[in-house]
């Protein structure tokens, strides 16, 4: 059975992988610069008592590697899916309010084109 990937799921961004692609994927999962994250590993693993490094390699271990067809999305694409993971109330709320806008500029144009407007007719008429 093939399955469509999930995009909300975490996954081992092994294109952008230094390593195992552990880093590279929370910072795709969560919005975050790669570079802060790499740092923020290497801060964990010298000042922590080195669980961090066992919990790197069971992250490594268990997930899966990122799906091609979800490497291939633009910009605009993964961080609106990175504010679905973030946020999924905020995300249909911010979704439902560009669809509200465009429903009442719809509705205008919609007014402006039905109305007896005499600039709008004579318009058309130069048109033919």
């Amino acid at each position: 059975m093939n399955e469509t990937p999930r995009r909300t799921k975490f996954y081992l961004d092994t294109q952008h992988a230094k390593w195992k692609g552990v880093c590279a994927g929370i910072a795709d999962y969560t919005g975050i610069d790669i570079s802060i994250v790499r740092i923020a590993m290497v801060l964990g693993t010298v000042l922590g008592s080195g669980a961090l490094i066992i919990v790197y390699f069971a992250a490594a271990w268990i997930a899966p590697v990122k799906p091609l067809e979800l490497s291939r999305q633009t910009p605009e694409d993964a961080k609106f899916w990175q504010g679905v993971r973030a946020s999924p109330r905020r995300t249909v709320r911010d979704v439902r309010s560009k669809f509200r806008d465009i429903d009442r500029r719809l509705a205008d144009v919609e007014t402006y084109v039905t109305s007896s407007n005499s600039r709008l007719s004579r318009e058309i008429e130069n048109l033919r």
